[in-house]
């Protein structure tokens, strides 16, 4: 899947998680951030891990991409890290 399509598919999980609403005027692209630009909250980082296991299943953990990080990178970690990872993975589509 070329990464333009799992981007679209990353930005639209985020729409559904936390809302059109939240994100009036906020562009999301490879640079945002989770944290700074979004402000996702931990509970919406759980909502997100589920979407993502639904879309992509067992290939895709959120839960483990973050725990294999420090406080300080998932902080600054980005959409485009986000879609990095999963470009890493050998997705099986389940949608």
């Amino acid at each position: 899947m070329p990464e333009s399509n799992v981007l679209d598919e990353v930005v639209r999980l985020i729409v559904e998680v936390v809302g059109e609403d939240v994100l009036v005027g906020i562009e999301i692209t490879p640079a945002t951030t989770f944290s700074d630009d979004l402000g996702l909250e931990s509970i919406e980082f759980v909502a997100l891990a589920d979407r993502l296991r639904e879309r992509y299943g067992d290939k895709v953990d959120l839960v483990a991409f973050l725990g294999e990080m420090d406080i300080d990178q998932i902080m600054a970690m980005t959409v485009g890290r986000l879609v990095d990872h999963i470009e890493a993975r050998p997705v099986v589509s389940t949608g």
